[in-house]
């Protein structure tokens, strides 16, 4: 077998935006932050938050928001 084949494996701090923290193994280095993590995503919590950037959600609103409503 090849020698130095696997790369090298770190016990890594893997720190979110929110502010949960833990601990992992990565090939990465020995720090990771996330801006979204397990403990924050909406798929996991069940709490739906908007970052509404540049108006996008109005924008899409706009324009699809009144074909639904004209179809009821």
């Amino acid at each position: 077998m090849k020698k130095d084949l696997h790369p090298k494996l770190y016990d890594t701090k893997v720190s979110c935006s929110c502010g949960y923290e833990f601990e992992s193994k990565s090939s990465v280095g020995e720090g990771i932050n996330v801006e979204i993590c397990s403990q924050c995503h909406p798929f996991y919590t069940g709490q739906q938050k908007f970052i509404d950037t540049a108006g996008r959600i109005d924008r899409f609103k706009r324009k699809y928001g009144q074909a639904n409503s004209q179809k009821s």
